[in-house]
């Protein structure tokens, strides 16, 4: 049974490392200004369920995991790169986007910015970071249990991240008149692709 201070640390620990600019609030800012908050909402899910998995694995035995299976997670980091890296140059590649309503967004569109979210979170050195080896500082994972895994954890962690996300999205949303101009966003997509660049190296530097 987990105690209530470990339950604060933990959501504490989660607001900040999310707070924190990374891969994944770059991408979600830079999404969120070019295609509206729609568009970025449906990233923010698939950022979450990128770290709910995370979470999942921490919980249940990453470390065993990672042994029994090594091939496959060295499988998935050198996937993650190369998705960073085809990120990096969509967004370096971008060009410059009216600002439409969010009423132009496809269900295509919003299917790709999840899918996006969840492969970005995936392969963010701070979210694997994050739950290798401060999760394990602020909980005891030996008291977690099923029933605290999915009816504290999982809740927790959906509500802190859709709060952090939220404040990101409607933050460029409420800016885009601001980066409507074709110098502007050309800054901001390059910002974010060179974070998905830092992203990828720090995964490779890792590997070798």
């Amino acid at each position: 049974m987990l105690e209530p201070t470990q339950i604060l640390t933990y959501v504490a620990a989660l607001g900040i490392a999310a707070a924190i600019p990374g891969p994944g609030m770059t991408a979600l800012v830079a999404r969120s200004v070019s295609s509206g908050a729609s568009t970025g909402f449906a990233m923010l899910a698939g950022l979450i369920l990128g770290d709910l998995t995370y979470l999942s694995f921490a919980v249940f035995g990453l470390s065993v995991l990672a042994h029994s299976f090594n091939a496959l997670f060295v499988a998935i980091k050198w996937g993650a790169v190369i998705y960073l890296c085809y990120l990096a140059w969509l967004f370096w590649t971008a060009d410059h986007q009216s600002m439409n309503t969010d009423n132009s967004s496809k269900r295509k569109d919003l299917l790709s910015a999840s899918l996006s979210g969840f492969t970005i979170t995936l392969g963010n050195p701070k979210t694997i970071a994050f739950y290798l080896a401060l999760l394990p500082v602020a909980l005891d994972l030996k008291k977690v249990t099923i029933q605290s895994w999915a009816f504290t954890l999982m809740p927790l962690t959906i509500i802190v991240l859709l709060g952090v996300g939220a404040v990101f999205i409607l933050g460029a949303v409420g800016v885009r008149h601001i980066l409507s101009s074709a110098k502007a966003q050309k800054i901001l997509h390059r910002g974010a692709a060179t974070t998905m660049l830092v992203a990828a190296g720090t995964m490779v530097a890792k590997e070798t």
